[in-house]
């Protein structure tokens, strides 16, 4: 399959609005079988987090995303932020572009974040060989963009591969840099504005109805989307900005060329963002106001990629009651889940344009998120 025709394929799949048909099976499309499903994860999260790396955790999956999206030329591919990682999907044709951008990542989280990343690239013929299947469906969450959704069970099974060592691709050597142009984390910490920002994963229990869980996902959404006591996490303006801002650093990590010159090009690429957004100064086809509008409506703070994942402001009276419906679907062999409570949000760019309106901001929980998340999930079935 030609790239164009692999871009075409995943462009074919209608895009639903509603979160709350998430688990219409209708929704989503099965992957060509010569395609391939790519898996990177952080290697033992759970010590970075506790270490309080939690951007540096983000970054490096949304790395991914990023070196992947700058080798593919922009062409259009469906992707899910793990928190602590990233899945992707791509046809044939662009499988060996996939691959040199997870070994390129992998040297640089490695060289310049102190991390340790697992890489995979995974046939879907293989995961359909164990009974299993990837199919995509993709979600607006506004009319400028959408986010791949994925069901199926393969998603997962290529995850546990990965884990188990299967599949692995080698990191590229040392000094490795892949093209992570348009990656930034200029914004604040976004505080809970009703009392806590919850992370949430639920994934179905081993053996379990599945129908019984569908019915609990739509039941959980239903509860959130209703709620006046839960919201998405990033405030109407959008998140806060300074400078210099809180995730320079990384930016500058992200960088190619000599330290110093990246250094110079950051300070001075973001002193003028911030002048420009502060003061509300339209340039070159960029309208600031416009720009927070789609930065709130774009932000992917919910998702499915055979688990539900979603980062929710909400009181802890809903938190509690969460907890409560999740609990008794658990007691019940339906599902696995974990929740993270902290009090404030934080967001990962991914801005190839700031023109254009298709630009991406990945939500995580700003004290552990998605990644403390699991890790609950895991000391629950333990």
């Amino acid at each position: 399959m030609a790239n164009t025709s692999a871009a075409d394929y995943y462009a074919s799949i209608p895009v639903f609005r509603s979160f709350a048909r998430l688990m219409d099976p209708a929704l989503y499309a099965p992957l060509p079988g010569d395609w391939m499903i790519g898996v990177a994860d952080i290697v033992d999260s759970t010590k970075a987090i506790a270490d309080k790396r939690y951007k540096a955790v983000n970054m490096a999956g949304a790395a991914i995303i990023a070196a992947v999206t700058n080798a593919l030329e922009g062409r259009e591919f469906p992707f899910v932020f793990g928190g602590d990682g990233a899945s992707f999907a791509v046809g044939p044709g662009d499988a060996d572009a996939a691959r040199d951008a997870l070994a390129a990542t992998a040297s640089w989280v490695e060289d310049d974040l102190g991390l340790a990343m697992r890489i995979a690239l995974v046939p879907v013929s293989a995961i359909r060989a164990q009974g299993l299947d990837v199919r995509v469906a993709r979600y607006g969450p506004s009319a400028n963009l959408s986010y791949a959704m994925f069901a199926g069970g393969g998603l997962g099974w290529a995850e546990a591969a990965m884990k188990r060592g299967e599949f692995a691709i080698p990191k590229a050597p040392p000094g490795a840099q892949p093209d992570l142009s348009g990656l930034s984390c200029r914004f604040e910490e976004m505080p809970s504005a009703r009392g806590l920002i919850l992370s949430v994963l639920v994934l179905p229990a081993a053996g379990g109805d599945a129908h019984a869980f569908r019915r609990t996902i739509e039941d959980i959404i239903a509860l959130t989307e209703r709620s006046p006591e839960a919201g998405r996490p990033v405030p109407a303006g959008g998140p806060a900005l300074t400078w210099p801002p809180q995730g320079l650093g990384y930016e500058v990590r992200a960088g190619r060329g000599p330290t110093f010159s990246r250094w110079v090009r950051v300070l001075g690429r973001t002193l003028f963002v911030y002048t420009v957004m502060r003061f509300g100064i339209s340039i070159g086809g960029f309208v600031p106001d416009l720009y927070k509008q789609q930065v709130v409506e774009n932000s992917d703070f919910r998702k499915y990629d055979d688990a539900l994942r979603m980062i929710l402001d909400c009181t802890e009276q809903l938190a509690q009651e969460l907890e409560r419906r999740l609990s008794a679907a658990a007691a019940s062999g339906i599902v696995r889940y974990g929740l993270h409570r902290q009090s404030a949000a934080m967001m990962t760019c991914f801005t190839p344009s700031a023109i254009r309106p298709d630009h991406v901001h990945f939500i995580d929980g700003a004290q552990g998120g998605y990644a403390s998340a699991a890790t609950a999930l895991k000391t629950a079935a333990a």
